[in-house]
C-alpha cells in the first residue's frame, strides 16, 4: 500500500460582535424565540433596501491587519445565488472578486506559515432545526455579519488544522471583533480535504465537510475522511467531489449534496449596495487600535523569564494577560506574579469563560504589592500563598493579613537555633535521612515551618538543616 498525505484548506466563518446585523437594525444577540430577531430586510421581502453596517467593514479590516493581510482599497458586495431553505432571498450577499482583505498568513509554532487567500464580509444564513422528521427554519441568525477567512491548501496534518483554528480564534478574540464561541456557532469551519500519494505535487479530488464547530469533531471528521479517501483510491475507485456533514453518532461523514464551484453560484455585483472604498488613513487609524497580539506577547513573556507553559496559559485571555502585565510591571522577577496567577487564580477561575471575563476581587496593584514583599524577603512564599488565598476571598490587600511580626522575618542566627532544636527533637527522622532517605528532609523542613508559623524562608531552612546534618 502506498503512503498518502492529507491536503486540507479551511474556510472559517467568524460571527462579528456588532450590536446589529449587517444590513438592518435587528439585534445580533444569541438565542431568543425563533424568528423574533428578524425583519423584512433579514428575510428579503419585496421592496426592502439593505444598508451596510460600517462597523462590519471596520471589524473586517482589523481582522485583516491582525492576520498580515493586504487591505483592498476598493471592494464590493456580490450576490451569491443558491436555493436553500435557510436563505429566504434565494441569494446570500457576500464578496467574490473584490474581497476586503487579501494575501495574509498565520504562523504556526513550527514556523510554518498558513497562507490566507482572502478575508471577506458576508451575511449569515438562518438555521434549520430538524426534529422528529420535520424541518423548522429560524431566521434569527440570518443577516448576522460574518467574516470568512479562506486559506490555501497548506495543511498536512490534523494537528496543524487544530493549531491554526486555535490561533485564529485567539486573534479574533484579542482584537475584539468576535467572541468566537464555537458552541454558539460564532466560529464554524468548512474543511476542504483531499489526499495524494506522498511526494506527489498534484492535488487530489476534494470534498468539503461543512459547519464544524468543535475541535474534537473536526479532528475525528478529518481522520475519518482521510481514511475513507485512501480506501477509495486503494480500491481503484474515484473520490467524488461533494459536500459532506460529520455525523458525531456514527463517527462518519455523510453526503449532503454535490460540491459547488464558483460558477455554480452565478455571482454578480449587489445592485442595492455601494462600492466600499477604504483610504490608507483609515487603515492606519485602525492599525493603531490593534493591541499587542498573542505571539508577540508570548515572545516577550519568554524573554522576561516566564516558562513556556505559564506564558502560553497567560496569553489565552487578553484580560488575563493585561492583568499580568500591570501586576508584573517593575518587578525584578515577573515570574512571581505569573506563578500566583497560573498557580492559584487559575484554580478558582478554571473555565475559558471565567478567564475571558476575568472578574476578580484582587487588583493588579494588590498582587504587585504582594510580589514586592516576596522579592524583598519580608514575606516567604508559603506565607504569601496563604495570604493570597485570603486576598482572593475578601478583595483586601496583603497588609490586612500580615502582622509586623510576619513581615519582620527571622534572622539567620535565630533560624539556625530553630533548625538545631528540630534536629534534636526528631531523632528518628534524622536517622532516616542519614540512612539515605532523602524525603525525610522534607519532614524536618516542615517542622521548622511549623515552629516559625510559616515565617521562615524554606530554602534557607533547607540549606541550614543540610549543613547541620553533615556534621552529625
Amino acid at each position: 500500500m502506498r503512503e498518502y498525505e492529507l491536503v486540507a484548506g479551511l474556510e472559517t466563518h467568524v460571527e462579528l460582535s456588532t450590536k446589529t446585523k449587517i444590513f438592518c437594525g435587528c439585534t445580533t444577540a444569541f438565542g431568543g424565540e425563533p424568528n423574533t430577531h428578524c425583519c423584512p430586510i433579514c428575510i428579503g421581502l419585496p421592496g426592502v433596501l439593505p444598508k451596510l453596517n460600517r462597523q462590519v467593514v471596520r471589524y473586517g479590516i482589523l481582522a485583516g491587519l491582525a492576520t498580515n493581510c493586504r487591505i483592498n482599497p476598493v471592494s464590493k458586495m456580490d450576490r451569491k445565488n443558491y436555493v436553500y431553505p435557510d436563505l429566504p432571498k434565494a441569494y446570500q450577499v457576500s464578496q467574490y472578486d473584490k474581497p476586503l482583505c487579501l494575501d495574509g498568513y498565520i504562523t504556526l509554532d513550527s514556523g510554518k506559515k498558513i497562507r490566507l487567500t482572502r478575508i471577506h464580509i458576508e451575511e449569515d444564513a438562518g438555521k434549520l432545526v430538524h426534529e422528529r422528521g420535520d424541518t423548522f427554519v429560524d431566521y434569527n441568525r440570518g443577516g448576522v455579519p460574518l467574516i470568512e477567512v479562506v486559506t490555501e491548501p497548506d495543511f498536512r496534518s490534523v494537528d496543524e488544522v487544530r493549531e491554526y483554528v486555535e490561533k485564529l480564534q485567539l486573534l479574533m478574540k484579542y482584537i475584539g471583533v468576535s467572541d468566537c464561541k464555537m458552541q454558539e456557532g460564532s466560529l464554524r469551519c468548512d474543511v476542504n480535504i483531499s489526499v495524494r500519494p506522498k511526494g506527489s505535487q498534484a492535488l487530489g479530488t476534494r470534498t468539503e465537510i461543512k459547519n464544524m464547530n468543535s475541535f474534537a469533531f473536526m479532528a475525528k471528521a478529518l481522520e475519518y475522511e482521510f481514511e475513507r479517501q485512501v480506501d477509495l483510491l486503494e480500491s481503484g475507485e474515484p473520490v467524488v467531489q461533494e459536500t459532506l456533514r460529520y455525523n458525531d453518532v456514527t463517527g462518519e461523514t455523510e453526503s449532503m449534496r454535490s460540491k459547488e464551484d464558483a460558477h455554480d453560484y452565478r455571482y454578480f455585483k449587489e445592485p442595492d449596495l455601494v462600492t466600499i472604498r477604504t483610504s490608507q488613513e483609515e487603515i492606519e487609524a485602525l492599525r493603531a487600535l490593534l493591541p499587542e497580539l498573542p505571539d508577540r506577547k508570548k515572545a516577550r513573556y519568554l524573554a522576561m523569564g516566564i516558562n513556556e507553559g505559564d506564558a502560553a496559559a497567560l496569553i489565552r485571555s487578553r484580560k488575563v494577560a493585561e492583568f499580568f502585565d500591570e501586576a508584573a510591571e517593575g518587578l525584578k522577577m515577573p515570574k512571581t506574579a505569573a506563578a500566583f496567577i497560573v498557580g492559584q487564580m487559575f484554580n478558582r477561575y478554571s473555565t475559558e469563560a471565567q478567564r475571558d471575563a476575568w472578574e476578580t476581587p484582587v487588583t493588579p496593584a494588590q498582587l504587585h504589592e504582594l510580589c514586592l514583599l516576596v522579592e524583598s524577603g519580608k514575606c516567604n512564599r508559603n506565607l504569601a500563598k496563604t495570604t493570597f488565598e485570603k486576598m482572593m476571598d475578601t478583595g483586601k490587600s496583603a497588609h490586612e493579613f500580615l502582622s509586623a511580626d510576619d513581615l519582620a522575618g527571622i534572622d539567620e542566627g535565630r533560624l539556625r537555633e530553630i533548625c538545631q532544636k528540630v534536629i534534636a527533637e526528631n531523632a528518628s527522622v534524622v536517622h532516616s535521612y542519614l540512612g539515605g532517605k532523602e524525603t525525610a528532609l522534607k519532614a524536618l523542613v516542615g517542622a521548622v515551618m511549623r515552629e516559625t508559623r510559616g515565617r521562615a524562608d524554606a530554602a534557607k531552612a533547607t540549606q541550614l538543616l543540610i549543613d547541620s546534618l553533615k556534621k552529625e
